[in-house]
């Protein structure tokens, strides 16, 4: 229901803007399509590998390694390899709900969904290029400690 209203009222501005001005809605329009055409192929490889593991893995597995029985070394697991991993937050989103679907766990889920947001293992050379080593070493690491924080509070409201 609520998809329904946010594309109600997407076109509604839609219509709203075209009717002011047709140019600047016209190109609008062109800049969104190039950056969905941009967006879609890590898209899609992103959920197609995430698509390959839950076939692979069944989710007795999944519930083994990063279910809500492996408990902090699952979660431990989880935030390494969201900290190492470069995935979109919109493409993210998606892969946590396949994966809670498939058997992961709340906290294993928070763990990797808040790592992958704020630690950037794979960004750190550029990131110390412009604020320096000692800033984004810090910077990660509290990071990264906080993930667990986020991971406790999530395993303490989803119970």
């Amino acid at each position: 229901m609520l998809n329904l209203a946010l594309y109600l009222v997407t076109a509604l501005l839609l219509v709203l803007s075209w009717t002011r001005d047709r140019k600047k809605t016209r190109m609008a329009i062109k800049k969104a399509w190039k950056s969905f055409e941009n967006i879609l192929p890590e898209f899609l490889v992103v959920i197609l590998m995430v698509g390959i593991l839950l076939a692979l893995a069944d989710p007795a597995l999944i519930s083994k390694v990063i279910g809500s029985e492996s408990g902090w070394s699952g979660v431990i697991l989880a935030a390494l390899v969201g900290a190492i991993t470069l995935i979109p937050g919109f493409v993210a989103f998606p892969m946590a709900a396949l994966l809670l679907k498939g058997g992961a766990g709340p906290m294993q889920i928070g763990a990797f969904v808040s790592t992958l947001m704020m630690v950037g293992v794979v960004t750190m050379p550029v990131e110390m290029k412009y604020f320096g080593k000692k800033l984004t070493l810090y910077r990660n690491g509290i990071a990264f400690a906080f993930s667990f924080v986020v991971a406790w509070v999530i395993g303490m409201v989803v119970r």
